[in-house]
């Protein structure tokens, strides 16, 4: 139920080492064609279509060893579930981007690899699509994935042979290849290859944001969307926070500050973690915000 495995490790050889044991990371990580290993893939924070339904990278993180702007290697949380006591300072890797400190082993939680599985592909609008979302979540259907692709909603179902079966027979729609999962969580559809800035939006998952032109993919039933606009990133970040969430830019040089600005009292306690873990400033500045 857990690995540990050192942070230079490629994720595609601890997915394939697993594989063997009928075990995955549930979370699904990029593999970026090989080259993703586990501490860029925990600095990153970035999980794949499942994520809504078991949880991010953080959720499975449960220790680490890092060393620390002082020059110290330290270890934090555990090597199995049970073990993760105090303060939970590894799961503040997740997403941090490098800047708290170089991770050099992390600890893992595994899961047994679904038993029956199957995708759907059901023609319907963006609107319809996310009333669907919303009437589904209030029913015990295996889902593990859904996804709006501008043209049809596409939908995963994994579980129990029985279970997939009953909810393959009630939503109808026509069986196609999982692979469209692995070319979402890769970055490969013909979405991403347009060449706009490319913005990730993180909101509820009922919202119907008024984004600027450009196209969107919906992905996490709603709750993350992926937009290809060469709108202005202001008003991109307007847009995003009026509907409760926020817009992170994933292409370099394409706007001042990759992330979402943080309110003041935010920003002040990430000063301060920051502080702690790397006073010299040493890890990644401007990585994050400018001046952390």
């Amino acid at each position: 139920m857990a690995v540990t495995v050192r942070a230079g490790t490629p994720v595609a050889e601890v997915e394939a080492v697993l594989n063997g044991e009928g075990q995955t990371l549930a979370f699904e990580p990029p593999q970026f064609g090989g080259q993703a290993t586990v501490g860029g893939m925990v600095a990153a924070g970035l999980s794949g279509p499942r994520r809504p339904w078991v949880g991010a990278v953080r959720d499975f993180v449960l220790g680490c060893r890092l060393i620390t702007g002082h020059g110290k290697h330290l270890r934090f949380g555990g090597e199995v579930m049970k073990n993760v006591a105090g303060y939970d300072v590894s799961r503040l890797m997740a997403g941090s981007l490098g800047c708290l400190g170089l991770l050099t082993e992390v600890s893992l939680k595994v899961l047994p690899k679904p038993r029956s599985g199957c995708t759907l592909r059901l023609e319907m609008d963006v609107s319809t699509a996310l009333d669907r979302f919303a009437e589904w979540g209030q029913q015990p259907l295996p889902i593990t994935a859904a996804c709006h692709d501008g043209e049809a909603l596409m939908l995963r179902l994994e579980g129990g042979e029985g279970s997939v079966k009953a909810a393959r027979e009630s939503l109808g729609g026509e069986e196609v290849s999982a692979e469209f999962w692995t070319a979402l969580r890769e970055f490969q559809l013909d979405f991403f290859a347009d060449p706009a800035p490319l913005w990730r939006l993180s909101m509820a998952n009922d919202s119907r944001p008024d984004m600027p032109a450009g196209a969107q993919l919906v992905d996490w039933g709603g709750a993350q969307r992926w937009l290809k606009s060469s709108a202005d990133s202001g008003e991109i970040r307007r847009a995003a926070a009026a509907a409760g969430g926020h817009a992170s830019c994933f292409t370099p040089g394409a706007c001042d500050s990759p992330l979402h600005p943080l309110p003041a009292a935010l920003m002040r306690h990430h000063r301060q973690l920051k502080a702690q873990l790397d006073p010299q400033g040493i890890f990644n500045p401007g990585r994050m915000y400018a001046g952390l």
